[in-house]
């Protein structure tokens, strides 16, 4: 079993920062690809990024690159998301997930424990 949980969620105005994270506790955690994805109102659960276990490989949804980046440290068995120049539009709750291969995915499907979400809003 693994457990994670979001924090760092909050209000900002367009074009500022947050840095979200994700505790993560269980066995073996460390040998695991972690995601972050993000859901709006209305709208399907989305990928956001992804990171090896390793730290080594990451992989970026088009919508966010350049922006966003995710890291872990897996001594502290903390994921980050750091987040720059929001938009409104990246106004969502956002998740941390972690999937039982040391290689990445951008599908939702194939990540086996979610965290409860944390939410993001950016105004404008």
């Amino acid at each position: 079993q693994v457990q994670l949980v979001e924090s760092g969620g909050g209000l900002v105005q367009a074009g500022g920062s947050l840095r979200l994270s994700c505790a993560a506790s269980g066995r073996a955690w460390s040998t695991y690809a972690m995601g972050w994805f993000r859901q709006a109102p209305g709208k399907e659960r989305e990928f956001v990024a992804a990171i090896s276990w390793s730290g080594g490989i990451t992989y970026y949804a088009d919508s966010v690159k350049g922006r966003f980046t995710i890291a872990r440290d897996n001594a502290k068995n903390t994921v980050y998301l750091h987040m720059n120049s929001l938009k409104p539009e990246d106004t969502a709750v956002y998740y941390c997930a972690a999937r039982l291969s040391t290689t990445i995915a951008i599908n939702r499907h194939e990540y086996n424990y979610w965290g409860q979400g944390t939410h993001v809003t950016v105004s404008s």
